[in-house]
C-alpha cells in the first residue's frame, strides 16, 4: 500500500524536509504533499482575482484559494502531520488540525513541549504527539508497517 501523508503548519524551518529524507531512507512507501510553503506567494494567491485597496479583502480571496489546496489535499490524505513551531502563532495549522478532527481524519502533531498547554485540545483528538521530525518518521514507520 502507498500512503499519502499531508504535511501541515510552520514553514520556517526545515522539518518538512528532515521528515520527507527520513522517510526515504527508510524506504516509506509514502507520497508527501503540503500546503504552498512560499509565504509571499501564499499571501498573493488571490491576486490573480484584482486587486483590493483593502487588506482584508485580499487576505480573504487569498485564504478561500489556499483552501482550495489545502482542504484537497488533506481530503486525500491518509495521515496529517502539523507543526507548530516556537516563534508564530499558526492559526491555519490550528484549522488544518480541526478540519482534520472533523473529517475523522488522523493526526499527528509535532511542536516542543512549552506549547502543550495552548495545545491541549489540538492535541487530544492527534493520534500521536511528536516533539522531533525523527519521531514522526518513527510513528510512519510502525503505521507503514516497516
Amino acid at each position: 500500500m502507498s500512503w499519502t501523508v499531508y504535511l501541515s503548519g510552520e514553514i520556517h524551518t526545515d522539518w518538512r524536509e528532515q521528515i520527507i529524507k527520513g522517510s526515504e531512507t527508510a524506504d516509506l512507501p509514502i507520497q508527501f504533499t503540503s500546503a504552498v510553503t512560499d509565504h509571499a506567494a501564499s499571501d498573493a494567491a488571490g491576486d490573480c482575482l484584482g486587486d483590493e485597496a483593502n487588506n482584508f479583502w485580499r487576505d480573504h480571496k487569498s485564504a478561500k484559494v489556499n483552501a482550495i489546496r489545502t482542504r484537497s489535499l488533506i481530503e486525500m490524505a491518509d495521515i496529517v502531520v502539523v507543526r507548530f513551531g516556537d516563534q508564530y502563532k499558526q492559526w491555519n495549522a490550528a484549522f488544518d488540525a480541526g478540519f482534520c478532527a472533523a473529517l475523522g481524519k488522523p493526526y499527528i502533531t509535532l511542536h516542543d513541549e512549552k506549547i502543550i498547554h495552548p495545545l491541549k485540545e489540538v492535541d487530544g483528538l492527534a493520534m500521536a504527539w511528536a516533539q522531533t521530525p525523527e519521531q514522526v518518521v518513527d510513528v510512519l514507520k510502525y503505521t507503514t508497517g516497516k
